[in-house]
């Protein structure tokens, strides 16, 4: 356990000299802010510089309730270019210690695979919790003020179920990361699978009940119509399923290299 803190300490360091800690929470609050501002001023814009000719505007797309425009920030900006700049962000959390030397330093050490895993996966979820979290609460407090109330209880819960999708997020770029060694190759793997979970989503119950990105789903419908499925404990225990499976590749995956102390 302390040698996991003192990794995720590292790792934090590193965070701040590469002002992660700064611009990706700073993005997240941008695409908080975008979707209720962008929902409720569209059709003025549009009106008032004449961009309607040809164009169907919904009248009622500034009077929608305030759970669905919340829901649309995780649908529409989160699960879209949030996601992808998670997965950009985090491309090189194994990678680059493996390149550089680190890994094989670390963990030539009296230092266990699963210290070094822990540390790695506590520092990056925590940082993607904070960005996200920001970013959520940030287009709430706009919801707020520009259509109708959220109950808060509701919003929250939401919150704790989305974060087990962005759980998710973290482990699969991580085993990704482990495997391969090419940031690009990480990137474009990690990208594409994950919104090829998000895309195919609600396609066909079983899909969802394998899928991952269901979580995200659970959290929007709760948002929209104030309560949850019943099948959502199924989801959840499935995607904490994947989770232990992405962690028990990138452990064994680590652990064959025979980096670890004798």
């Amino acid at each position: 356990m302390n040698c996991s803190i003192v990794l995720a300490k590292k790792e934090f360091v590193q965070m701040i000299r590469d002002f992660k800690v700064i611009w990706l929470p700073i993005v997240f609050i941008f695409l908080g802010i975008t979707q209720p501002v962008v929902t409720y001023y569209l059709p003025s814009i549009l009106q008032a510089l004449g961009g309607g000719q040809g164009v169907t505007i919904n009248p009622g797309l500034a009077n929608q309730k305030g759970g669905e425009v919340l829901a649309s920030t995780l649908g529409s900006q989160f699960d879209q270019m949030g996601l992808m700049i998670l997965a950009i962000s985090m491309m090189g959390i194994i990678q680059a210690d493996k390149t550089n030397g680190m890994l094989a330093f670390i963990l030539t050490r009296p230092v266990s695979v699963l210290s070094y895993i822990g540390g790695k996966v506590v520092s990056n979820y925590l940082i993607a919790v904070i960005s996200v979290a920001l970013g959520y609460f940030t287009s709430y407090l706009y919801v707020l003020n520009l259509f109708s109330n959220v109950p808060f209880s509701l919003m929250l819960i939401a919150l704790l179920l989305y974060l087990v999708w962005v759980l998710f997020i973290v482990f699969f770029t991580m085993m990704v990361s482990t495997i391969f060694n090419s940031q690009g190759i990480i990137a474009l793997i990690s990208i594409v699978f994950l919104i090829g979970c998000r895309i195919i989503v609600t396609i066909h119950p079983v899909i969802d009940l394998f899928n991952p990105a269901s979580m995200s789903i659970h959290a929007m419908e709760l948002l929209i119509f104030g309560s949850l499925k019943s099948d959502v404990w199924i989801h959840l225990a499935a995607v904490f399923f994947w989770i232990i499976l992405t962690f028990y590749i990138t452990y064994y995956w680590i652990s064959t290299k025979k980096y670890h102390h004798e």
